[in-house]
C-alpha cells in the first residue's frame, strides 16, 4: 500500500508538473499524458491485487478498472478542457485589459504630444511676431528719423547781380485765388512772378469762398499782410486795394493759360495798351515749372517761403502745439491723412466703403459743378494708384517701414470719412494718434472754428516742423509741404508709392504675403529713394507732348531744386 501510495502520489505530481509545462499544447497531448498516468495507476493496482489473488475478484477488478479508466480519462479530459477554457478566457480578458490600457495610454500620449506641439508652434509664432514687432529696434534711429544726407546743399534765393529792383507802375493786376489753402498759396506766389514779368502792381488777392469748405477768411486772416507787402517791396509793388478812381474803369478779365511760359506773359503785356487793370479769374498753375529765368524762379521761392508767412494767431497756436507734441515723445510723425469726404468724392475712390457711403460720394461729385469728371471707375482708380491710402493701409505701411507702435503721430487733416470705424484700423497699430483738437483747448480753437483754411494752415506749420512727414495722397498740401521741407534742408519726407503698394496690399489680403520681415523688406526697398533725399526736379514723361507734358512734370513747389537750392557741384541723375 505504501508503494502504491508513493507511486500514485509521484505519478500525480509528475502529471501536474508536466501539464503546466505543456499547457499551451492541444487536447491530444493532454489525453496521452492522462493515459500514461492511468497506466501507472493500474500498475500499482495490479501489484496490490497480486497480494490477494482471486479470480472473480480479479475479473471484477478488471471490469471495474476498465469502466473506471474510461470515466477517469473522460473526466480528466473534460476537467482539463474546462481548465484550459478558463485559463484562455482569463488570459484573453487579461490581454484585452492590457490592450485597452495600452490604447488609452497611446491616446493620452498622442493628445499630450499634440498639445505640446501646438503650444510650441503657438509660442514659436508668438516669438516670431514679437521678433517682427521688435524688428524696428534693429533699424537704426537715423534711418527712421534723421534727415537724409544733404550733400552740403543750402538755400539760395537771393537775386542775381543782373536783377533790377521794383519799378513804379500805374497798371494793376487783381486776383481771385481758387482752391484750398495750398492751392491758393502756390497760385499767389505765381501771381507775384507774373506781376514782375508784366511790370504791374499786385493788389492783395481775394481768397476763394466758393470751394467745398465755404471758408469766409480774408487774406489778412490767414497771412501776415504787412509782412507780405514789406517782404516783396524789392521785387514788386503790392497794394492793399485798387485805387478808387480805377474801380469803375473797364477791366480786362483774363483766364491765363496753365503752365504758361515767360514769352506768353510778355505777349500779354499788349493788354496794357487798352486796359489799366487786368483781373485774373484763376491763379493756380498759371506759370510753367521749368524753363524760366533763374531770377523768376527764385522770386517764386521768396514769395512762397518768406513773403507768404501766416498770420500771428496761426503762427502762435501752431508753435504751442508743436511744443506740446515734442514734450510728449520728443519727436513725432506728421501724417497728412487725406481720407476726407471731398477727396474721396473728387477722385471717385470707394474701396473699403459701404454701398451707402459710395452712393453719398457719387451724389456729391455729381452736384459739384466745378468738378468736371463725373463718371469714375473706382477699381481702376485704385489700381492706377490714384486713390488716397486708407487708414488701415497707412498703418500697415508705417509698420513695414519699421516705425514701432509707440510712435507719436499727428494727424494733419480734417474730419476722416467713416469716423472712428475707419480710424480704428490705424489706431490699432499706432495707438498714439493726436489731432489738433486733442492738443489745443476749446478756447484756443474757438477763433478758428468753421475756417478750414486757417486750421489747414496750423496743420501745415506742424507738418513742416515735424521729424517725419508722410502723406497718404499727393495733393496740394502734400506737394507744398514736401517742397518746403526740401527747401529747409531735405527733412525726412516719405512719399508712398501708392500704385506699387496696392499690389502689395492685394497680395497681403489674398494671403500670398503676411505682415513680417518679407513685407518689411519689400516696402523698405520700394521706398529707398522716396524719403526726401536731395535730387533734381523730375521732368516730363518721355513721349508726352503739349499741355499733358506739363501735367507729368514734378511741380516747382514740390521740389525747388536746383534753382532755389545750391551747394557743391554734384552729379545728380535727372529722372
Amino acid at each position: 500500500m505504501e508503494i502504491f501510495n508513493c507511486r500514485f502520489i509521484f505519478s500525480q505530481k509528475k502529471f501536474h508538473k508536466y501539464v503546466k509545462k505543456r499547457k499551451k499544447r492541444g487536447n491530444k497531448g493532454a489525453q496521452e499524458e492522462s493515459s500514461r498516468s492511468t497506466v501507472s495507476y493500474r500498475a500499482g493496482e495490479t501489484h496490490r491485487r497480486a497480494q490477494n489473488p482471486t479470480v472473480d475478484g480479479d475479473r471484477e477488478w478488471r471490469r471495474r478498472s476498465r469502466l473506471r479508466n474510461g470515466r477517469s480519462v473522460s473526466r480528466s479530459s473534460e476537467k482539463m478542457a474546462r481548465g484550459r477554457g478558463r485559463r484562455f478566457r482569463f488570459h484573453r480578458r487579461k490581454l484585452c485589459a492590457v490592450a485597452a490600457y495600452v490604447a488609452i495610454l497611446l491616446v493620452a500620449l498622442s493628445f499630450v504630444t499634440l498639445i505640446y506641439l501646438s503650444r510650441k508652434g503657438f509660442d514659436d509664432r508668438r516669438e516670431h511676431v514679437s521678433s517682427e514687432e521688435d524688428r524696428s529696434g534693429l533699424i537704426p534711429d537715423q534711418e527712421l528719423w534723421d534727415a537724409p544726407f544733404s550733400l552740403g546743399l543750402h538755400t539760395c534765393i537771393k537775386p542775381t547781380a543782373r536783377y533790377k529792383g521794383a519799378q513804379k507802375s500805374d497798371r494793376y493786376i487783381t486776383v481771385r485765388s481758387n482752391g484750398g489753402l495750398n492751392q491758393m498759396r502756390t497760385g499767389i506766389a505765381d501771381m507775384v512772378a507774373v506781376a514782375r514779368i508784366m511790370n504791374a502792381t499786385l493788389v492783395i488777392p481775394q481768397l476763394d469762398r466758393r470751394s467745398f469748405w465755404k471758408d469766409t477768411s480774408t487774406f489778412s486772416d490767414i497771412f501776415d499782410e504787412v509782412h507780405f507787402i514789406e517782404a516783396l517791396k524789392g521785387d514788386i509793388r503790392v497794394a492793399r486795394e485798387l485805387p478808387k478812381e480805377l474801380e469803375s474803369v473797364p477791366h480786362a478779365r483774363k483766364h491765363f493759360t496753365s503752365w504758361a511760359s515767360m514769352g506768353y506773359y510778355e505777349e500779354m503785356t499788349r493788354l496794357w495798351h487798352e486796359y489799366q487793370v487786368i483781373h485774373v479769374a484763376k491763379s493756380d498753375s498759371r506759370l510753367a515749372n521749368n524753363d524760366l529765368p533763374l531770377d523768376i524762379q527764385r522770386l517764386r521761392c521768396r514769395a512762397m517761403y518768406n513773403a507768404l508767412r501766416f498770420s500771428p494767431p496761426i503762427e502762435i497756436l501752431a508753435k504751442k502745439l508743436i511744443e506740446r507734441l515734442r514734450s510728449r515723445e520728443g519727436r513725432y510723425i506728421a501724417l497728412h491723412l487725406r481720407y476726407e469726404k471731398d477727396m474721396l468724392s473728387f477722385t471717385g475712390c470707394t474701396y473699403g466703403l459701404t454701398e451707402a457711403e459710395s452712393k453719398e460720394l457719387t451724389i456729391l461729385r455729381e452736384q459739384t459743378n466745378h468738378w468736371k469728371v463725373k463718371k469714375i471707375n473706382s477699381t481702376m482708380q485704385r489700381l492706377e494708384g490714384n486713390c488716397p491710402l486708407t487708414p488701415k493701409e497707412v498703418g500697415i505701411f508705417l509698420r513695414a517701414l519699421g516705425y514701432p507702435p509707440s510712435t507719436l503721430i499727428y494727424i494733419a487733416a480734417g474730419e476722416i470719412y467713416g469716423g472712428t470705424a475707419q480710424l480704428s484700423m490705424l489706431s490699432s497699430r499706432f495707438p498714439n494718434l493726436l489731432f489738433k483738437e486733442n492738443l489745443a483747448t476749446k478756447e484756443e480753437l474757438e477763433g478758428f472754428t468753421n475756417h478750414a483754411s486757417q486750421t489747414a494752415a496750423i496743420d501745415y506749420i506742424i507738418s513742416v516742423e515735424s521729424n517725419v512727414f508722410v502723406s497718404s495722397y499727393s495733393g496740394n498740401m502734400a506737394r507744398a509741404v514736401e517742397g518746403h521741407r526740401r527747401f529747409l534742408g531735405h527733412r525726412r519726407t516719405i512719399t508712398p508709392d501708392r500704385k506699387g503698394l496696392i499690389e502689395v496690399f492685394d497680395r497681403l489680403e489674398s494671403g500670398d504675403v503676411r505682415e513680417g520681415s518679407l513685407l518689411s523688406d519689400i516696402v523698405r526697398q520700394m521706398h529707398d529713394d522716396r524719403q526726401g533725399a536731395p535730387r533734381k526736379r523730375r521732368g516730363p514723361l518721355p513721349g508726352v507732348k503739349g499741355k499733358a507734358r506739363s501735367r507729368t512734370e514734378e511741380s516747382f513747389y514740390e521740389n525747388p531744386y536746383p534753382e532755389c537750392i545750391c551747394g557743391p557741384k554734384m552729379h545728380f541723375k535727372m529722372t
